[in-house]
């Protein structure tokens, strides 16, 4: 008989639990222990709504108001009773307004994303589970169950390229991806201490378009060193689709666990989420790639050098058309202090 996989083994537990009892209180099943947490599939009575418990042996969790919500589900501190004995409990639950496949869908990710976890440090497990939490929040506010529109899909292809020229630069894994800012809605895509990269991409021919989000983006009195990437792409049959190029960049972090869950969050943050990976049929062949300096010599438009009454503003830049010489990604991790 073939194992189950996290969700099947969930759902089947969430059905045999389903009629388990008709009076207030939790029923669980145990699905996983990882380390030095627990994980149970479990039902609440009297509403009977799914859900997903995580005990920690060693730490406090804080009050419910204190921890995300988001639509669908509900996260709780909760008491278990004399079968919790010696963890602290937080559940996930579904509400009943929540979508049952999205939300096992989301407990599945949570058990795996737990699992591979290599440390017995229940602080350090818990962030995962809360950050992992605020990523499906993200996932769902950004449209959960649809895929990434073109624009969006060519931009996360291009900062994935960038990641990768940086982790080839020797720098290290943990610190690159926890310095990709760009799909928890930074300012910048990139950001190294007081310094910061912004990376735009494009798969036009004629020119190289790109959307500058605010005043801020390019301002570099507010953070200094400021490198703009431009990576120009073209659809090929012979390049990559970004679920290939994804599945490449997890294989150059397999070998670091906790840098391989932060990329796993920040592609959900992104809205990328694998269950649709077989949608995504563009392929990306990368045929170019300058960075170059934001300074004085650059053209953009700041709070600086704009009139006092606008307030903020969206613009367009042609990057083909700024002849400002080019910096080699060496150069970029020295300029910014990184190596």
């Amino acid at each position: 008989m073939a194992l189950q996989s996290k969700r099947e083994e969930l759902e089947t537990a969430w059905r045999a639990l389903a009629d388990y009892r008709s009076d207030e209180g939790w029923s669980t099943i145990l699905i996983a222990t990882c380390r030095s947490c627990r994980l149970l599939a479990g039902r609440h009575f009297p509403g009977n709504e799914e859900a997903l418990l995580v005990g920690f042996a060693s730490i406090r969790i804080p009050p419910t108001e204190q921890l995300p919500q988001g639509v669908g589900f509900q996260v709780s501190k909760i008491e278990l009773g004399v079968d919790g004995l010696g963890y602290s409990w937080i559940a996930l639950c579904r509400q009943r307004a929540g979508n049952p496949d999205f939300f096992a869908m989301m407990a599945d990710d949570i058990v795996v994303t737990l699992e591979k976890q290599p440390m017995n440090d229940d602080v350090r497990l818990f962030n995962i589970f809360i950050s992992r939490i605020k990523a499906w929040q993200d996932f769902m506010r950004k449209g959960g169950g649809d895929i990434l529109s073109p624009e969006a899909e060519i931009g996360l292809f291009g900062e994935l390229i960038f990641l990768h020229k940086l982790l080839d630069s020797g720098l290290l894994a943990e610190f690159v991806v926890d310095s990709w800012q760009g799909p928890l809605d930074g300012i910048h895509d990139f950001v190294f201490g007081t310094g910061a990269i912004e990376v735009k991409s494009t798969v036009s021919p004629h020119g190289f378009p790109a959307k500058v989000a605010s005043l801020d983006q390019l301002d570099d009195s507010l953070i200094r060193p400021l490198f703009l990437a431009a990576i120009r792409l073209e659809l090929n049959p012979m390049g990559k689709t970004l679920p290939i190029l994804i599945r490449e960049t997890r294989d150059l972090l397999k070998s670091n666990l906790i840098a391989l869950a932060c990329l796993d969050s920040r592609l959900l943050h992104a809205g990328y989420f694998d269950a649709f990976a077989d949608r995504y049929t563009r392929r990306f062949l990368q045929i170019g790639c300058r960075i170059m300096v934001v300074n004085d010599d650059f053209p953009r438009l700041t709070r600086a050098n704009v009139a006092l009454a606008i307030r903020n503003a969206r613009y367009d830049l042609d990057l083909d058309l700024i002849s400002l010489g080019d910096v080699e990604i060496i150069e970029v991790v020295k300029q910014l202090g990184i190596v």
